[in-house]
């Protein structure tokens, strides 16, 4: 014969199928010693026989539930509808995978008007007995007898205001018997039956109510949604109930194994003696330490720490246990893995490899990659409550808190006399970049996570937020307005990078700490990955930050950043004003000797490892003035001073500015089309790199430039720039004597370099994809507009999974990857590829980089540690090492 019946002893965890997820979790409990209340578990097969019985349960389950009722009887010496020493019991739906939407449990079943009297003997609390019985009949009318729980709540807040009580703890134990009678006629008005008081008929009509809830449309439409088979069915799940208020000698609780906020290896919890789970959750009461249980109930206390030694030998992980004490025995309800903190995370992890409970692969898949960004930035203190003013996209994480300015000149300023500011703008600039260096963090009401401010904050760790709309920002008046909220002029705010959050007011932070376990954890990654992990870095001071953080060479050096410094922006505009090719020129030269410096810094930073390069990508007119600004100077000079010298020449600037000015800039003239037209611009900034090269190899450093040719599309475009490089190069090294090992690669960011990649290939020593632009020509994006306008309604609506510009776009931007990669080492085997865009610092693009053979990911610098640990877990992930060419770094 078929069993469908499972004593919680009968099962283990690997009987989900049969037992569902919670039965077979009750099952694994029992089987390795824990002190679970006693059940048992009617199996997933028994509801598909109830459907084939049509809606009938069988006899041979009838009979086989009453058999382990019997069993569950003698096992805890309680009998069900006993008025002198009741068993109630609780009734929980149970199917394979987790559903919202079916049953919801049944909690204190048994409880009828004589076995509640003999339990209020029983506890000496005949006000929890009697609230838990009201709460019953509420619970088991509203999910088995099909009343709506609206009579109950309609019924019981008439009775409050006739007692002339504000909330529910003031009723007392006659105030509730009352109710429980109330109820009871509600009860009988709608179903025309008595509330049923034969304990066995609430069991059977609860078991028929799981079943049918199997089959009620929000089960269905879950189904449907996550593809779960309808024929799986659901278990029940039978369980004693047992009671933490009976006295002195009980008690209730919740413990972890080890404390979740540090991870140290000590037993962390609370406990309330003689209370219920709910006392707890509550906060009537003050919860005492769980240490403190070891002076009020010693033998409870070593029963309960010597399990958890088993608990966590057992299921290898930090546990989270819930327990109750009845009169002196101890029982555990639950058990699960534990959340904890990332600092507690990396501990637990490199502990339990130290302790001999997992392997050096098991810590690694323990820990979440995106966790690490709160370890490498300061963050909000999650004891104090954040209320939300505003929220925008989170541009650089981390958080600040600083006082409200909105002019550079003012945050550096203020900054020089030890304040902490924030700058707040409608969006930044080059101009503004003393400011941001100045700044705590900064906030743009305008802009996309790749606009000026959210590069820039990124570059420098510094917490960002773009894009804020609602912030109403007026520059004159030196405030913004967000709905009926005013902040003021050095008003003190706090804000998020890592959620977009803006606050009012200052909230205490935590500062970042890099443990001991930290550095070992990510060594381990080091061991483990195949895929190299560079930095995208624009100056020395983010190289430094990038090699403490492990990174193996400069995978994006975004030459456009070293114009961007206050001081150079007037030569950069006189080189973009120029109206003759020797005008360019000699503009030119005085660019040429800042050019050289910055690299030189870079390569005495990163000494050996290689380090690419990207010549100019943007277009010019975003190192000229803001064109609105610059007519508002030039009406008021008109009205105010006619004759004023700097008039002619603010309007001649204004002149050049539209002239650059283009309907489309993104797709317009920048990236290696400004080298194709004005390869004079191209030809300073190759010559720089290899004076630098010349110099620092004078200190006995020999560098590798990578030297790379944006917004390719054609190989015609790259053979030309390609030999203006080689050109330069030959030209500095028959200057100097000196030969240099150098590369000349490409950006791949638009489609038709994709497609046509093996031919671009024949110029090229190595691809970079730029994955930002990439998506944005592949979706036909602008970021700046998606994100500021309707990405995020995509994304609520699910018209998108996830934001492309933060986690990679696999089946339609990573098909053009992945096609690249093929075609371009058709052409060259030992092609090497990479990624450079944000991509390179988020897991699961990562996980994709590492199953197309790419040789490396380049991000940030503050993300190179979670692209260390994702790289490791992709390798450990995929099992085996997918085959790609070797290179150094």
């Amino acid at each position: 014969m078929k069993k469908y019946v499972y004593l919680f002893n009968e099962g283990n965890s690997q009987m989900k199928e049969l037992l569902g997820g919670k039965g077979a979790n009750l099952a694994e409990m029992t089987r390795i010693g824990l002190p679970v209340p006693f059940g048992f578990t009617i199996s997933t097969e028994a509801c598909n026989a109830y459907y084939e019985a049509e809606k009938t349960i069988p006899a041979d389950v009838v009979s086989e539930v009453l058999g382990a009722l019997g069993k569950l009887e003698e096992n805890t010496g309680k009998k069900l509808g006993d008025p002198a020493n009741p068993l109630l019991v609780s009734v929980r739906s149970g199917s394979v995978h987790s559903m919202p939407g079916m049953m919801d449990t049944i909690l204190n079943l048994g409880l009828n008007d004589e076995t509640a009297e003999g339990m209020a003997l029983l506890t000496g609390n005949p006000r929890f007995v009697y609230d838990s019985y009201r709460r019953f009949i509420q619970m088991f009318s509203d999910v088995v007898l099909g009343v709506d729980v609206f009579f109950f709540e309609q019924y019981l807040e008439e009775k409050r205001t006739e007692k002339g009580y504000a909330s529910d703890p003031e009723m007392k134990a006659g105030d509730w018997a009352e109710v429980i009678e109330g109820y009871k006629k509600i009860v009988e008005k709608h179903t025309r039956k008595q509330f049923p008081q034969d304990p066995t008929e609430q069991l059977f009509l609860s078991i028929n109510a799981v079943f049918n809830s199997w089959n009620n449309q929000r089960a269905i439409v879950y189904r449907n949604l996550n593809k779960i088979p309808d024929h799986l069915g659901t278990a029940v799940n039978i369980q004693s109930m047992v009671f933490g208020n009976m006295g002195n000698d009980s008690g209730t609780g919740v413990a972890f194994t080890r404390n979740p906020s540090t991870g140290e290896h000590v037993l962390y919890g609370e406990y309330l003696i003689n209370a219920q789970g709910e006392d707890v959750v509550a906060g009537i009461r003050t919860p005492q330490p769980i240490k403190t249980l070891e002076e009020e109930m010693p033998k409870v206390y070593n029963q309960f720490a010597e399990l958890c030694k088993k608990l966590e030998k057992h299921y290898l992980e930090m546990q989270d246990i819930e327990f109750t004490v009845e009169r002196g025995n101890l029982f555990i309800l639950q058990t699960r893995t534990g959340k904890r903190t990332a600092q507690a995370a990396i501990r637990i992890a490199v502990e339990m490899v130290e302790e001999g409970l997992i392997s050096k692969h098991d810590a690694l898949m323990r820990v979440e990659p995106d966790q690490l960004n709160q370890l490498l930035h300061r963050r909000i203190d999650d004891k104090f409550e954040r209320v939300r003013l505003a929220k925008g996209l989170p541009a650089s994480p981390g958080a600040a808190t600083g006082i409200v300015v909105f002019d550079a000149d003012e945050a550096e300023a203020l900054n020089k006399e030890g304040k902490k500011v924030i700058l707040v703008r409608p969006e930044t600039t080059p101009d503004d970049i003393h400011g941001i260096i100045a700044a705590q963090a900064v906030v743009t009401s305008r802009g996309g996570m790749t606009s000026h401010a959210a590069v820039v904050a990124r570059g420098m760790g510094k917490a960002c937020i773009c894009g804020c709309e609602a912030l109403k920002i007026d520059l004159k008046e030196k405030l913004f307005q967000v709905g009926d909220t005013i902040v003021k002029h050095h008003d003190v705010i706090t804000i998020d990078g890592g959620t977009g959050e803006l606050m009012l007011g200052d909230i205490p932070m935590i500062e970042p700490e890099l443990s001991e376990e930290f550095q070992e954890l990510l060594s381990w990654a080091d061991e483990v990955r195949t895929i190299s992990v560079r930095a995208n870095a624009d100056n020395p001071v983010d190289t430094m930050k990038a090699l403490e953080f492990g990174a193996e060479g400069i995978g994006l050096t975004r030459t456009e950043h070293m114009f961007m410094d206050a001081e150079r922006v007037p030569v950069v505009q006189e080189m973009i004003l120029s109206e003759s090719f020797e005008e360019r020129s000699a503009a030119l030269e005085k660019l040429l000797p800042m050019q050289k410096e910055d690299f030189e810094g870079i390569f005495e930073t990163i000494k050996e490892l290689p380090v690419t390069i990207r010549l100019l990508d943007p277009p010019l007119h975003e190192f000229m003035p803001d064109k609105e600004e610059l007519l508002v100077e030039i009406t008021k000079l008109q009205i105010l001073d006619p004759d004023a010298p700097e008039l002619r020449e603010k309007q001649l600037l204004l002149k050049k500015v539209r002239q650059l000015e283009e309907f489309n800039p993104m797709l317009g003239h920048r990236g290696c089309r400004l080298g194709m037209i004005n390869p004079e611009i191209y030809a300073m900034q190759v010559k720089a790199i290899f004076y630098a090269a010349a110099s620092v190899a004078e200190k006995g450093i020999k560098v590798r430039p990578e030297i790379m040719i944006p917004l390719v599309g054609h190989v015609h475009e790259l053979r030309q720039m390609r030999q203006l490089v080689i050109d330069a190069a030959d030209q500095i090294q028959a200057e100097t004597g000196r030969v240099f090992e150098y590369t000349i690669g490409t950006m791949i960011e638009i489609p038709r370099a994709a497609l046509t990649a093996d031919e671009i290939a024949e110029e090229a020593d190595f691809f970079s994809f730029g994955t930002n632009d990439l998506t944005q020509t592949t979706f036909g994006y602008s970021r700046d507009d998606a994100e500021g306008k309707f990405l995020q309604a995509y994304i609520e609506n699910k018209v998108l999974p996830d934001n492309p510009f933060a986690v990679l776009d696999q089946n339609g931007v990573g098909k053009l990857v992945e096609m690249a990669v093929k075609l371009g080492r058709k052409t060259k085997p030992g092609l090497k590829t990479g990624i450079c865009g944000e991509h390179g610092g988020e897991k699961s693009s990562i996980d994709f980089v590492f199953r197309m053979g790419l040789n490396y990911v380049s991000c940030s610098p503050f993300r190179v540690p979670l692209a260390r640990l994702a790289a490791a877990q992709a390798t450990i992930r995929h099992g085996k090492v997918v085959e790609s060419p070797v290179f150094n770094a």
